[in-house]
């Protein structure tokens, strides 16, 4: 958890302190745009070859490689004397988290026995909620303080002590484990994966600023054809040696498929909402990163509340609509939050946002950890790896898709060329159309979510495909 919690610290604390990068370092546009995506082109690329070398090599062994690298990368980071190496080692930093990320929750789905592991996901929940946005009130707090006259490096090097701590522990405490059965590392699948994934997410990351080139539309539409040959290998591969990089079997288990579809279309709603969020506190209404940081708490706190209940409590007992419920909720919180952004106009204060934001994380505390447990309740143990790779890769993938759509849904609502007096009250409008667009979708999430099972099954202990779901709180019959 202390290591999940790094990592979606470190995706949002950089945004805060952008412009003083720039200002301080002499950045470029491009070079300020590659901080941020180089970590996020990194990352979603190596996520699903990361949960497979935890199956191969040992979750253990390789979580800590990936702390152990993280931390490295931290501290280069922090460092940087330019630019270039800032880039440089913001990738590198992406790649060790791409390590490190997905035996989180392979290591809780082996861990763990099935009646113990909600509980687990509800922390796991939590975590996500109060990182999502502690992340950009850090930021600003780190920033303010310019601590040692440090600047902005402290953004960075905050991660030694955690990532020290996290080695220290993970060493003590976390059990080893890995396949049963020997497994190797299927390196044109690698290969292809990333290929594929590059040329997808490339183009969407550098879209807005390129001005959406031919080339662009030309790399997405050849990613399809990449996956489609990563499909038709992987298939091969299985049935020759069964040791692919991706389990197509696990696509067979109508709980993992559903919700690997509702991650990434919940993906693309946070991708959206979380960017023009920040955008329409600090450049339309002119606050302050710290004003606008502080803003988010109630959020954070309904989040990490809700998905504490939601796994413990209310799943065991309404299953599926619980979910479900948290789609509509959010939906109705982006709502009230567009009826008051039209109400209170550019007068609106933080107050009078903390209704909205309260309901909009009850709802996504409502979703976030039960979906995870969904998702895995019936992988087998053998294969935890790859699919939490799988996870970890759509929602990244969602996200990029999310910001992508965000020249459209947002930028493309504004004029190109605004007076100053015009910007407030254009960035307001942008907004409030990108939430409408957002409650579109979750509606739509409300009507993917009939595929996921009423009741999600207890935890796959053997390596064979469920027959039937285990009583909630009771141990499965068979054992590993």
């Amino acid at each position: 958890m202390t290591a999940a919690f790094m990592d979606l610290v470190d995706v949002t604390i950089v945004n805060i302190a952008i412009p003083t990068i720039q200002r301080n370092e002499g950045a470029s546009l491009s070079q300020i745009q590659w901080i941020t995506a180089g970590y996020a082109l990194a990352f979603a690329a190596g996520l699903i070859t990361g949960g497979r070398l935890g199956d191969i090599h040992g979750r253990k062994r390789v979580f800590l490689a990936g702390v152990a690298g993280f931390t490295v990368a931290s501290a280069l980071c922090g460092l940087a004397a330019n630019p270039e190496m800032l880039v440089a080692a913001r990738i590198l930093q992406g790649a060790m988290a791409a390590l490190m990320v997905p035996q989180v929750l392979a290591i809780v789905h082996a861990t763990f026995p099935a009646h113990e592991r909600g509980k687990v996901f509800g922390l796991f929940g939590a975590i996500v909620g109060l990182g999502a946005v502690s992340g950009p009130l850090l930021g600003a707090l780190l920033t303010e303080w310019n601590l040692f006259g440090l600047d902005w490096r402290p953004i960075f090097l905050i991660n030694l002590p955690v990532g020290v701590a996290a080695l220290i522990l993970g060493r003590r405490f976390i059990t080893e484990s890995k396949a049963p059965q020997a497994l190797r590392l299927d390196l044109v699948g690698v290969a292809l994966v990333t290929l594929g994934l590059l040329m997808l997410l490339y183009p969407l990351t550098r879209g807005h600023e390129l001005d959406w080139p031919v080339w662009g539309h030309v790399s997405m539409g050849g990613a399809l054809v990449v996956f489609g040959a990563l499909v038709a290998y992987e298939r091969r591969k299985s049935a020759r040696d069964g040791s692919p990089l991706i389990e197509l079997s696990l696509f067979r288990v109508k709980s993992f498929a559903a919700g690997i579809a509702v991650q990434t279309v919940f993906g693309v709603v946070l991708g959206v909402f979380f960017l023009v969020w920040t955008l329409y506190m600090q450049m339309g209404l002119g606050w302050s990163p710290l004003k606008a940081g502080l803003t988010g708490v109630p959020f954070s706190i309904a989040v990490s509340v809700a998905a504490g209940m939601s796994v413990q409590k209310l799943v065991p007992r309404f299953g599926r609509g619980v979910l479900q419920a948290g789609a509509l909720v959010m939906a109705a919180g982006l709502l009230l939050y567009i009826w008051e952004s039209e109400h209170y106009g550019l007068a609106i204060t933080p107050w009078q946002m903390t209704l909205p934001l309260v309901v909009m994380g009850v709802g996504m505390g409502l979703i976030v950890a039960p979906l995870t447990d969904a998702i895995l309740s019936e992988v087998p143990h053998e294969h935890a790896g790859s699919a939490s790779g799988l996870i970890s890769t759509v929602q990244q993938m969602g996200n990029a898709l999310g910001l992508g759509l965000v020249s459209v849904v947002f930028f493309g609502t504004m004029d190109d060329h605004l007076a100053p007096a015009e910007v407030g009250a254009a960035f307001a409008e942008a907004y409030r159309y990108a939430l409408g667009w957002a409650a579109s979708v979750m509606v739509v999430i409300f009507l993917l979510m009939f595929a996921l099972p009423r009741r999600p099954a207890q935890h796959l202990e053997g390596a064979g495909a469920p027959t039937a779901a285990t009583p909630a709180g009771k141990e499965p019959a068979s054992t590993p």
